[in-house]
């Protein structure tokens, strides 16, 4: 079948995340003003009012209200066995996108008709490379070596370091095995081609499998380093026990599919990796309260125009009533890449805030990519809704 009419899809399944996905959709917005682009949204049955609240919001937007949780392959094939776009951008609502992302990725898939899809860089709210960005296919031997530390041990070693790939530079582009469900970029003929996303797996996994048979159809998968964010990936979530039962339960799914001879060894080294986990994932959450005790005062940038300040330290300080001193880096006297430049005086603070759109999305993405900091949280306010959008408390 021909895609001519539309260039690009973009599909969004959402669950209970309206600010977040009001965000999004924000970003999205953005990014395909003068593109030829369908935007869907596929409401698994969220008891947050989300739809009520954002239809009136984004009239462009298509909205699909599911009756029921269907899971994120099942809400996604809703919204693909619909759409007409020449490309497929499969997103998540915890995201933002560059005002120039999406002309980008489209300009780099016409310009590689072998490519069956393209990943991008992902940041958390630290700033920080989400490692999933980039990965191999989970084999029996590089999920041995993840599930056992090697890649850890041996990072620049393609032997052992294979699941993240962490001797590739994530500020250059490279062929990839995985593209990360977060931020798929897809060719719709070759979606076509391959099959829609497996229903079986509810959560985590439908990637890696998509992207498997992507290649099995002789595709190339690629990883653009091009910035997203993204609020809650994987790396965020790594001491949740029930995100670790999932993410292993849909590896055993896998590999009954595509390693059907693996048998009873590598269902051992899962349930092995599961109980591992459980132990160092309840070592990571007494360790994650211990750090959080250490920030008693908190002090936050706020980078906006004069006149939006203190709406902003408002929400700041309603979010935050341990905030101790919030600062203004006025727009209307100092550039954002200013700020960039300042990285010691930067550091100072516990919070940084963006204020759109005073802020271009692009701009916050490239300041967050250039001072990445596990001690500093980025939060963003969107002057449209009168909000602060943060990692935590939507």
């Amino acid at each position: 079948m021909a895609y001519e009419e539309v260039k690009i899809s973009v599909i969004i399944v959402s669950y209970n995340v309206k600010h977040f996905l009001e965000q999004c959709l924000q970003s999205v917005r953005m990014a395909t003003a003068g593109i030829e682009a369908e935007i869907w949204v596929v409401d698994n049955h969220s008891t947050d009012g989300s739809v009520a609240y954002l239809r009136p919001r984004f009239p462009e937007v298509v909205f699909i209200e599911n009756k029921e949780n269907l899971g994120f392959s099942a809400a996604n094939n809703q919204a693909i066995r619909q759409c007409r776009g020449e490309y497929v951008l499969l997103l998540n609502p915890d995201t933002i996108i560059g005002e120039e992302s999406i002309r980008t990725l489209c300009f780099f898939m016409d310009e590689h008709p072998q490519a069956g899809g393209t990943g991008v860089k992902m940041l958390n709210a630290h700033g920080v490379f989400l490692p999933e960005s980039k990965r191999s296919f989970p084999s029996p031997w590089v999920s041995f070596c993840k599930i056992f530390g090697l890649s850890k041990l041996f990072p620049r070693t393609k032997l052992f370091a294979r699941y993240s790939l962490p001797y590739l530079n994530p500020s250059q582009q490279h062929r990839v095995d995985v593209l990360a469900g977060a931020f798929m970029m897809l060719r719709h003929e070759a979606l076509d081609k391959a099959g829609l996303l497996d229903e079986s797996f509810f959560m985590y996994g439908e990637d890696i499998d998509l992207s498997y048979r992507l290649v099995l159809n002789g595709y190339v998968n690629y990883y653009v380093p091009e910035r997203i964010l993204h609020y809650k990936g994987e790396s965020t979530k790594r001491n949740d026990m029930s995100f670790v039962k999932n993410f292993y339960g849909a590896m055993l799914i896998f590999y009954k599919k595509h390693y059907p001879r693996s048998g009873w060894v590598v269902s051992f080294f899962i349930r092995l990796a599961i109980g591992i986990r459980a132990l160092t994932a309840a070592a990571g959450r007494s360790s994650a309260k211990k750090d959080r005790k250490k920030i008693k005062k908190r002090r936050m940038l706020i980078l906006c125009k004069e006149a939006h300040f203190d709406a902003i330290k408002a929400a700041g300080i309603k979010r935050m009533p341990e905030l101790e001193f919030v600062n203004l880096w006025d727009l209307e006297q100092e550039r954002v890449m200013d700020a960039i430049c300042r990285r010691n005086q930067m550091k100072l603070f516990t919070d940084i805030a963006f204020c759109f759109p005073d802020v271009r999305f692009e701009q916050m993405l490239l300041f967050m990519d250039t001072l990445p900091n596990k001690k500093t949280m980025y939060h963003i306010y969107n002057k449209t809704s009168d909000r602060l959008v943060s990692p935590t408390k939507q």
